[in-house]
């Protein structure tokens, strides 16, 4: 397990490049919503990214770094080489979104096009980094990482009361910013009752969580396209989400995507399918939006996308 003490150490390594996103209040709802699509890349990414990489040694970082990202966690890297003045490698699947692809390449990394998905983009880094003896950077499976994704929890603690009586609602794929959360909301007393949500196209760690296993588990298209992918073996995470997380819920493409048209049309905010997932298992009914704290964690969407989106659910936000 990683110690809650990461965590606070990582607060104090990332505040000075980091924003303290908005916490919004709907009191007519009963709902908070902390908005990470407003951080710096777009995503709450760029908290473990900068983490793990300004927690590096002078020639881990001196080797140049290679990671796999399905665009946001390419940016949080690509972001903390630009500040270390480290290269940075990104493997990327040749479907990746491409306004996030461009982000990566606009902070001065390498972007490298694999085929297949984000599985096989993040095969191929892993071997392209033993091959080289580049530093690996992982999205999910390392504990810088997560503690990074672990401020999020403090952060949130600094806005609200937290308490018992509340749910919090994060997104989950590989689990980085769920154990994260998971580990920084230790170090409270009273401590809300914790969900991931993730969407049914890839629900590999559901199956993780409640049978041990993803296998068989299908890896469809989703419009949540960062949280696609199966889990790593020897994921870090899996053990911390199976000792604090009390459930993880599955929302449909359609749900997805009414939380996003629902998150433009209600409250102006521009935010991307796989931040949403929480807000759609509100707006679902899956759980009550009484005492509810809703992660959006991230906002890069493809324009079209998000047009085409918010003239279809116009009527139904």
């Amino acid at each position: 397990m990683i110690p809650t003490e990461w965590v606070e150490e990582a607060q104090q390594r990332i505040a000075a490049h980091i924003v303290c996103t908005p916490l919004l209040h709907d009191p007519a709802r009963g709902l908070y919503i902390k908005w990470e699509n407003r951080q710096v890349t777009g995503s709450f990414k760029a908290r473990g990214a900068l983490n793990k990489v300004l927690s590096l040694q002078p020639w881990e970082r001196e080797r140049g770094i290679v990671t796999a990202s399905a665009g946001n966690h390419g940016q949080g890297v690509a972001l903390a080489g630009s500040l270390t003045h480290t290269p940075v490698e990104v493997f990327v699947a040749e479907n990746a979104v491409l306004v996030k692809v461009q982000a990566i390449q606009a902070l001065g990394a390498k972007i490298h096009f694999v085929s297949g998905g984000y599985p096989e983009a993040e095969s191929a880094g892993k071997q392209y980094a033993s091959e080289t003896r580049k530093t690996w950077v992982s999205a999910y499976n390392d504990g810088q990482v997560i503690a990074g994704q672990g401020t999020l929890a403090l952060e949130i603690a600094g806005q609200m009361a937290i308490s018992a009586d509340q749910t919090w609602l994060v997104p989950v794929s590989g689990g980085g910013l769920l154990a994260g959360i998971a580990v920084g909301l230790q170090r409270f007393a009273s401590r809300p009752r914790l969900i991931g949500v993730q969407a049914e196209a890839a629900a590999f760690m559901h199956a993780l969580y409640y049978h041990g296993t993803q296998a068989g588990v299908p890896d469809l298209p989703s419009l949540a396209d960062g949280l696609t992918g199966a889990v790593e073996d020897d994921a870090l995470t899996i053990p911390i989400i199976k000792k604090y997380v009390d459930d993880i819920l599955l929302v449909s493409e359609d749900e997805i995507a009414h939380a996003v048209a629902f998150a433009w049309h209600t409250y102006g905010e521009k935010i991307e399918p796989s931040g949403a997932v929480g807000l759609a298992a509100v707006l679902s009914g899956k759980v009550s939006a009484a005492s509810t704290l809703v992660l959006i964690s991230g906002g890069n969407i493809q324009p079209d996308l998000h047009t085409r989106i918010i003239s279809t659910y116009r009527t139904q936000a």
